[in-house]
């Protein structure tokens, strides 16, 4: 009987153990869209902050760990750890410095794989997405490179300490740089960051990132509700950078890239009619593509090269095609929005900043505050 009861006590134990252990290693981001999470960080600050300042809302409390010194284009990013242990990690926007704009209008594209010179002795290696004609927006990925060692090396410090589990947050430029960094950090090799890391995405206001073969790519990293991108649709930023697709953006499969096959069987003065039309619109789209590079391009590099004197001009993709990426979470407006937040034709950003955004939100997620 005593032999019995201890062995059943043993499985008792065994059995308690296994659920206290479940139960502390109990994964704490959930997928799906969260407005409250959203609500928190887009209350989160930026600047005039000091390591240890707590941030306390109606969720969690937030205390700040780490804030990179301003890099590259006046890029910067902030750590915080919520009190569940869940790391923050946030990426500043645009600020009134004309570096910072250059960023944004440095729109042509460079291929999602390969290396940025960001100085005589620095070689950014960097892989956003495995399709060799996945593309993405050169400025965005400079401002990226900058801010990698010191993302890479906080993520380091943090899994040390048992932090395994990461939200990357961005509103404006910020959100169009958190994209590159989540693709980044999916692809970075296990000797520089450990790849059992949890990553949630939220790209508030977020202009597009790069090509659709880009967000394909971005997509299915983050498949099963794991990335999003809020829009305001009264916000114009996230409709930016201007597209332009050509015949060469499209998979080879597609019947219009072909278009000469589908022809053959037409009468002569038909083909010749199709012809000269998918001609004159391809040559007006690759024209297009010419003369983004030339000004989105080289132009506003020259300009760049001022601040960053011995950072290499990349050699452009051939293609300007961007597109939205994550799940998208619509804000639509309405006239009490409308009557809140007027548009004076002066005040172009009335629509873009974090209060309306909160205030959408607080519409249509009322659980959110």
């Amino acid at each position: 009987m005593l032999k019995l009861l201890q062995t059943r006590f043993f499985k008792f134990s065994l059995l308690f153990c296994l659920f206290c252990f479940s139960s502390s290693g109990q994964q704490l981001l959930k997928p799906g869209f969260d407005a409250a999470e959203y609500a928190d960080l887009l209350r989160l600050k930026y600047d005039s902050l000091n390591t240890g300042q707590v941030i306390t809302t109606s969720n969690h409390q937030y205390k700040l760990l780490f804030e990179s010194p301003e890099v590259g284009l006046y890029n910067k990013c902030y750590f915080w750890l919520r009190n569940d242990d869940v790391v923050i990690l946030c990426i500043r926007g645009t600020i009134g410095k004309t570096e910072s704009w250059l960023e944004n209008f440095y729109s042509a594209m460079i291929p999602a794989q390969g290396d940025l010179q960001l100085n005589d002795s620095t070689l950014f290696e960097y892989k956003f997405a495995e399709r060799a004609d996945a593309y993405v927006h050169v400025g965005w990925s400079i401002g990226m490179a900058f801010l990698a060692p010191y993302i890479v090396n906080e993520l380091n410090v943090l899994y040390k300490s048992g932090k395994k589990e990461v939200i990357i947050f961005g509103h404006s430029q910020g959100g169009a740089i958190a994209y590159l960094v989540r693709s980044y950090l999916n692809y970075l090799p296990e000797d520089k960051l450990p790849g059992d890391i949890f990553y949630k995405t939220y790209c508030s206001a977020a202009p597009k990132p790069g090509n659709l073969y880009y967000t394909y790519d971005f997509d299915f990293i983050n498949r099963g509700e794991w990335a999003f991108r809020t829009v305001n649709t009264a916000d114009w930023v996230p409709e930016t950078p201007l597209t332009v697709q050509t015949l060469k953006d499209m998979n080879k499969a597609n019947p219009i890239v072909n278009y000469k096959d589908a022809i053959k069987e037409m009468p002569w003065l038909v083909r010749v009619y199709v012809n000269s039309v998918y001609k004159k619109i391809d040559k007006t789209a690759n024209n297009g593509v010419k003369y983004y590079q030339k000004y989105l391009g080289n132009a506003v590099f020259d300009q760049i090269k001022k601040t960053l004197p011995q950072l290499r001009e990349p050699s452009y993709a051939p293609s300007n095609h961007y597109m939205t990426a994550g799940v998208q979470i619509v804000l639509p407006t309405d006239n009490e929005y409308d009557n809140k937040f007027k548009f004076t034709g002066q005040n172009v950003f009335v629509h873009h900043y974090f209060e309306p955004y909160l205030f959408l939100l607080r519409k249509y997620y009322p659980k959110s505050n």
